[in-house]
């Protein structure tokens, strides 16, 4: 199916019995009940499973000199060893900046440099420390961020550079110049990165993974390995997870691999918990600077915003003005991403890659312009809405509801109580301050497609799509039942295989526009195929029938199986216009006025994404970003050990994320339009508009109790207290 053109009135969506209507996840059961089979979990797909263990460079860059392994080979319940001398560099796959396996080189401590398979875990475990490894150390190596961007600021070919920015900041009214620090983040997924990889019969492998693009990791495999794809199966039902982490294929799958194939044996390997700081990937630190100048009507006329961050060679590392050149107005805006390079573990996709960072610094600068012209911050945020791209004016915003989100919100968090003087409102010893900030983040779709398969009435969908969390075995399950006229009950979604059709996979906020676009080209194409059974055409799909003019027969008595596979192909117009996804969140904090402790009372957000295909599972996407944000606000900082070049808290009791004691209150309201751009449905994606822009109202929020202006992220109290005796 080509969506060419915007969606016009389609009756099966706007009045709806189930897309849009909240149902609670059909996958549910088995997650509480402990039944979903998770990649490490998956004992019964193959018989003899062994276990691997890995083992991880001491060091951060230079060269592996000799690997003495005999000891671990001879170890209790060992069945084979393969060390990173013992092979080429694998080729990389698919967005793998970092080799993954094979040769001398270190690029990043613990990177991956044996694999040990054995009987028993612990055995495994055992036989891998007793592998001696001799090292060249490379150069000491450069790790501060702050004093490359000081070096770098104002060089290169802007990435955006639009009307006369000097200008604007010399005949401004007010100016704003600051800069701001975020700190290495990492995933923490609740399961590690696990595989179970059978490759013991010659060139036919079969992965049981947890990864949430099934075509991505499917295609990097036989990249990795110089196999034909169709000589392999991945499997990945059910992830634990994800936030980006899992995107690419990673070191688990590949040491499986290895490990299987010198054992000739099924291995099941699960990176321990440190490996998932030091060996996987992460969200980069950032240096940010941004100036911005407006006018005495408060319209802003200039933004100018640089920002660094460190990557391996040739990796993105963490763009934090990707939002920059889209979401305020202005005549002049100029903006550019310094990527240093830094023998750190790999820095790429977390989260709302980009603007999860970049609106950390950028929404509190807008509060400080908005103190500075004496103006309310949500009033400020208003008058610089626009309708149109600011980097680009010639292009409209296919949909762009910002301002209804800010006044929303700011009715339902009761903003005009609020405190309006940092310091001012007490709650015993609690200094209480609120705050707010503005989210975007950009509405991609991908290609997605999928089998529809009916045979006794019964439906049953296959694609490759995953389900990391997000519901997406749910939502295409209410889209597939809408769009053939039957039950929840009548649909068997079948998910996460490479057998089945290529699906948009999860990630980048673009799963559930695309591929519930791929199941409705499915379902439609199979409409299609019954009409022409029956002779029909225009035919009505309702009840558990087909209706047209003298026919009306029920789908359970179409005789034998009726299939067709189709996909969503997206069209060149939606690159008229800027698509994205806009949202306003209002945080109320309590700061301790004598320890300077914060704690968050109440958050809302507000949110425009589009059809919302599912409240329920839209809004635990929704309020589990703003959990993570408000760690990535107080509390989440990789401590880089520059000595070593390695994240020395890499584990979750010295890496402190977020947790329910730590979130009191959370409401969610979705103004829930239509963008007719976006899909067939009408939708786009939600799951990290929920964790943009969070951090910044709580760090606005912490200054509005305190007085206490915080540019440096986690906002801890060691960075409040020296401020608060005088207000204590």
């Amino acid at each position: 199916m080509k969506f060419d053109k915007a969606a016009g009135e389609n009756t099966l969506f706007d009045n709806a019995e189930f897309v849009g209507r909240p149902t609670h996840r059909i996958d549910g059961p088995l997650k509480v009940t402990g039944t979903a089979p998770y990649a490490y979990e998956r004992h019964d797909v193959v018989e003899g499973q062994l276990y691997g263990y890995p083992l991880g460079s001491a060091i951060s860059h230079g060269l592996i000199v000799s690997m003495d392994a005999e000891a671990a080979r001879n170890a209790p319940g060992v069945r084979a060893v393969v060390t990173t001398l013992e092979i080429d560099p694998l080729e990389k796959g698919m967005n793998n900046v970092a080799r993954l396996f094979g040769g001398a080189e270190v690029q990043h401590y613990h990177q991956a440099i044996a694999v040990v398979v054995a009987d028993s875990f612990e055995q495994a475990r055992a036989a891998a420390s007793l592998i001696e490894v001799e090292y060249e150390k490379g150069d000491p190596a450069d790790y501060d961020l702050g004093a490359a961007f000081e070096r770098l600021q104002g060089s290169g070919e802007m990435d955006t550079d639009t009307g006369d920015v000097e200008a604007a900041f010399s005949s401004a009214a007010a100016l704003l110049d600051e800069m701001y620090h975020t700190p290495s983040q990492s995933h923490m997924a609740m399961e590690p990165h696990a595989s179970i990889v059978d490759w013991s019969d010659g060139d036919q492998m079969t992965v049981w993974t947890s990864n949430q693009m099934i075509n991505w990791n499917h295609g990097s495999l036989a990249t990795t390995f110089g196999l034909d794809e169709d000589k392999i199966r991945v499997e990945s039902p059910y992830i634990g997870g994800g936030f980006g982490g899992k995107l690419w294929l990673r070191a688990d799958a590949v040491l499986a691999a290895l490990g299987s194939r010198a054992a000739g044996a099924p291995v099941k390997l699960a990176l321990p918990r440190p490996f998932i700081m030091n060996n996987t990937t992460h969200r980069s630190e950032t240096v940010q600077r941004i100036r911005l100048a407006a006018g005495e009507d408060g319209k802003l006329t200039g933004i100018w915003h640089e920002a660094a961050s460190h990557a391996l060679p040739d990796g993105r590392g963490e763009d934090a003005t990707a939002q920059t050149p889209f979401f305020y107005a202005s005549d002049s805006i100029r903006a550019k991403h310094h990527i240093v390079t830094m023998s750190l573990p790999e820095s790429a996709d977390m989260r709302a890659p980009g603007e999860a960072a970049g609106l950390m610094a950028l929404e509190v600068a807008m509060d400080e312009m908005a103190e500075k012209l004496g103006m309310d911050p949500v009033e400020f945020r208003k008058v610089n809405d626009t309708q149109v791209n600011p980097s680009n004016p010639e292009q409209e915003f296919s949909d762009r509801n910002f301002v209804e989100c800010l006044d929303r919100g700011a009715e339902a968090f009761r903003w005009t109580d609020r405190n309006t003087a940092p310091g001012a409102t007490r709650d015993g010893q609690w200094l209480v301050g609120h705050g707010v900030a503005g989210a975007y983040r950009g509405a991609l779709v991908l290609p997605s497609g999928s089998r529809a398969l009916l045979e006794g009435g019964k439906l049953v969908i296959e694609t490759d799509m995953t389900d990391i969390g997000t519901g997406s075995y749910t939502i295409l399950a209410q889209t597939a039942a809408e769009t053939m006229g039957l039950t929840l009950d009548d649909v068997e979604m079948r998910m996460g295989n490479s057998a089945y059709p290529v699906s948009s996979g999860s990630g980048g906020q673009f799963g559930a526009a695309s591929s519930s676009a791929g199941v409705y080209a499915a379902c439609m194409a199979l409409r299609e195929r019954i009409a022409e059974q029956l002779g029909v055409e225009e035919a009505e799909f309702r009840d558990g029938r087909v209706i047209a003019g003298d026919t009306d027969r029920a789908l359970s008595e179409l005789e034998g199986q009726i299939d067709a596979v189709d996909s969503i192909e997206w069209g060149d117009f939606q690159s008229e216009y800027q698509m994205a996804t806009f949202g306003a969140h209002f945080v109320e904090v309590g700061v301790h006025a004598g320890t300077g402790e914060t704690r968050v009372r109440r958050m809302l957000a507000v949110c425009d994404s589009g059809r919302i295909l599912n409240p329920i599972t839209a809004r635990s996407q929704v309020i589990g970003g703003m959990t993570m944000a408000v760690g990535a606000a107080l509390s989440e900082d990789m401590a880089l050990d520059s000595g070593r070049g390695m994240f020395a808290n890499h584990d979750l009791a010295g890496y402190e994320v977020a947790v329910h004691a730590d979130i009191p209150e959370q409401e969610v309201i979705f103004i829930d339009t239509l963008d007719p751009v976006a899909s067939p449905l009408k939708a786009k994606g939600v799951g990290e508009l929920g964790v943009c822009g969070v951090a910044a109202a709580v760090a606005n929020a912490v200054y509005n109790a305190t007085g206490v202006r915080v540019r440096e992220y986690p906002v801890t109290l060691d960075k409040l207290i020296g401020g608060l005796p005088a207000i204590g």
